[in-house]
């Protein structure tokens, strides 16, 4: 088969490629990278190998959710702005509608028996998906023992310090850019660039393009600031501060450190939703977790189903259900906003970005520090779940040990998808409600 790219698609094909993706994409970024490096590389050839790997490279440098941000690059390629957004917007869109739908579910009936005994058993499950990605990671990125270290000081800054998540990926950030600037390789980078500047053995040269125009990041930068501000200036003149000021905020703030994916972001998430908000309590964000787990798209999501929350328990003068859908799409947009702009801005730079020696030193310590970021979250997800609170009984936290045990094994033993470890938590959480209500 040739390798060189085939002719451009009809823009029709070219979005119903994406929305078929949008409905299918469960397995987390790795299955979803994959599924797009089968089909448009291997089959379809809408983009050749060299090009895909630097524009993921690219994305892992970005924060946010990478594979989202590939099928945007991937789009721009192909179609330009129009192209990105729509190929970026339908890899979200099924996910964030079905997520919606499910919000509503745990938000109007998530107290009543059948539903609870489906969380009491997915959450478990939740937990063991937790452990299996910290094993994943670390034995992918903890390579020596500064990157142990450094993964150990940001789980006992979040675990015991309580200090903020920006300032341990800030902190990580620059440990890694000085090192990789004095010459020290102490951390591992997922996807080195060789000393040279090349990507190790790829034979297409990139560099040749034209070079973007000079000066057009700014107006970019103001057309990015436009966005944010009608849409979320217009919400908070309708319908007052609280919780929609809160909401854009956190959000956004959020979109801007979501290094190493959803799991390292959520610590502070909870946080910031459960503690200082009170949007949500500990449980029902647990259960925001479970159901972005059995949804397609990024889990980035998750931050949909809190915004819903927070708009449900904060309704205002809206009924519950508008003000919980109200809610969601003010979190979706600011939360996917700054994805779009990361790559409409970037994109032109790839191959200056993904070589530079500093960037690359410090993606490589924050890899690293996720390591004990994602253990935070573990740690604090498996105490709400596994240990005794005094609203347990006895034989429902050994049912719990052993969903989250058996779980455990299914996904790092014999590699079941995580979807079907949910619904296996699932359908053990209603067989123990079944076995409870026929004592």
């Amino acid at each position: 088969m040739s390798d060189s790219p085939s002719p451009l698609p009809s823009f029709g094909a070219f979005c119903l490629y994406w929305l078929r993706l949008g409905l299918t994409s469960f397995g987390g970024p790795a299955g979803q990278i994959a599924m797009m490096q089968s089909e448009l590389v291997e089959r379809r050839r809408w983009i050749d190998q060299t090009r895909f790997l630097h524009a993921l490279n690219f994305c892992m440098l970005l924060p946010g959710p990478e594979a989202q941000q590939l099928a945007t690059y991937i789009g721009w390629r192909m179609y330009g702005g129009c192209g990105g957004l729509v190929a970026g917007g339908l890899f979200v869109l099924p996910g964030a509608l079905v997520l919606l739908a499910l919000s509503w579910i745990a938000a109007a009936h998530g107290d009543t028996g059948l539903v609870g005994a489906l969380f009491d058993g997915i959450k478990p499950a939740v937990v063991a998906i937790i452990a299996a990605a910290v094993w994943r990671l670390g034995r992918r990125t903890l390579k020596g023992p500064a990157a142990v270290a450094l993964a150990g000081a940001a789980f006992l800054a979040l675990a015991l310090l309580h200090l903020p998540f920006p300032l341990v990926v800030g902190v990580a950030a620059v440990i890694g850019g000085v090192a990789a600037r004095t010459g020290r390789h102490w951390f591992a980078h997922p996807h080195p660039a060789g000393d040279d500047g090349s990507d190790g053995g790829s034979t297409t040269d990139l560099t040749a393009e034209p070079a973007p125009k000079a000066g057009r990041l700014l107006p970019l930068l103001g057309l990015g600031l436009v966005l944010w501000a009608v849409p979320v200036g217009a919400v908070l003149l309708a319908f007052g501060a609280d919780p929609w000021r809160g909401v854009a905020i956190l959000f956004t703030k959020a979109a801007f450190i979501t290094f190493g994916g959803a799991y390292a972001v959520l610590p502070y998430i909870a946080g910031q939703a459960v503690d200082s908000y009170g949007w949500l309590s500990p449980r029902e964000m647990i259960d925001g977790l479970a159901l972005a787990e059995t949804t397609p798209g990024p889990l980035i999501l998750v931050t949909q189903y809190v915004g819903f929350f927070a708009g449900w328990n904060r309704p205002g003068a809206l009924s519950p259900a508008l003000a919980g859908t109200l809610g969601a799409a003010l979190t979706t947009y600011v939360t996917f906003l700054p994805c779009f702009l990361f790559i409409f801005a970037g994109a032109p730079y790839l191959e200056r970005l993904i070589h530079n020696r500093l960037a690359a030193g410090a993606l490589a310590a924050i890899a690293a520090a996720v390591v004990g970021v994602i253990l935070n979250l573990g740690v604090y997800l498996g105490m709400a779940v596994l240990l005794p609170d005094g609203q347990h009984t006895a034989g429902s936290l050994i049912w719990a040990w052993a969903i989250m045990l058996t779980a455990l094994y299914a996904l790092t033993r014999r590699g079941v998808a995580i979807h079907w470890v949910v619904a296996g938590g699932a359908a053990a959480g209603l067989i123990q409600a079944l076995a409870a209500s026929s004592l």
